[in-house]
């Protein structure tokens, strides 16, 4: 990857502020490293300072309405085929399976209720899947969990854009209709990574303006670990 400086990368923010709506998906996100500057600055740190100084950008995310359920019936967790190289999407389909055919209840994010959870409406919309919703009952608690797999080279602040992007997007009113819970939920966006992974290495950094980040967004995040075939959810 080329070097770029601080300016460079502010230009580049403000070309892309049009279309917040896949503002996560920009190249410059996944940026590791320091500018050209002779200061040095992480990428990230100046990506997450700008978007809190223009936090009314968020604004322009467009909720979109969903006319067919948001629940779809042929998701059974079942995987066909385990070496599609999709990981993300088998680690997920594990994942609910455990909780919905083997009855896990999970620390923290208590039951999985869905996967690929779709958010268009009609195909010429402009977003993604829900990797994973989880529901802890206790809490009335409703997480959109971005999955990322253990190798993951993606940074944390595009798993943290990318997460309450879906957050924004999702007829949230509709989504907790479809799945039948109270009307009082709390909705949470959660990067759902694993320990010891890249996004959890860059967390423990000095980020200062991507933690600012992630408190002023409500984002919550959660850690994912595998031990013996089993997964555990750790919250730092």
């Amino acid at each position: 990857m080329s070097t770029y400086s601080k300016d460079e990368i502010i230009k580049k923010l403000e070309v892309a502020k049009s279309e917040m709506w896949k503002f996560y998906s920009q190249d410059f996100v996944n940026y590791r490293g320091k500018t050209s500057d002779k200061e040095g600055y992480y990428y990230t740190e100046i990506i997450a300072k700008w978007l809190l100084d223009n936090i009314e950008l968020f604004n322009d995310i467009k909720m979109i309405s969903r006319e067919n359920s948001y629940k779809v019936d042929s998701h059974d967790g079942k995987i066909k085929n385990e070496k599609s190289g999709r990981e993300e999407e088998i680690i997920a389909m594990k994942l609910f399976d455990f909780s919905q055919n083997q009855g896990k209840v999970f620390d923290i994010i208590g039951k999985i209720i869905d996967y690929q959870t779709p958010l268009k409406d009609i195909q010429t919309d402009k977003a993604g899947k829900i990797d994973l919703l989880a529901y802890n009952e206790n809490e009335k608690t409703l997480r959109i969990l971005e999955l990322k797999k253990p190798d993951s080279k993606e940074t944390m602040l595009r798993c943290v854009l990318e997460a309450y992007t879906y957050l924004k997007i999702a007829d949230k009113t509709k989504l907790l209709r479809d799945f039948e819970l109270p009307e009082d939920t709390i909705i949470k966006a959660c990067p759902f990574v694993f320990v010891e992974g890249e996004q959890y290495k860059e967390i423990q950094e000095d980020r200062e303006n991507l933690k600012d980040l992630i408190e002023k967004l409500g984002i919550e995040i959660i850690y994912l670990k595998e031990e013996k075939g089993e997964y555990v959810i750790i919250k730092e």
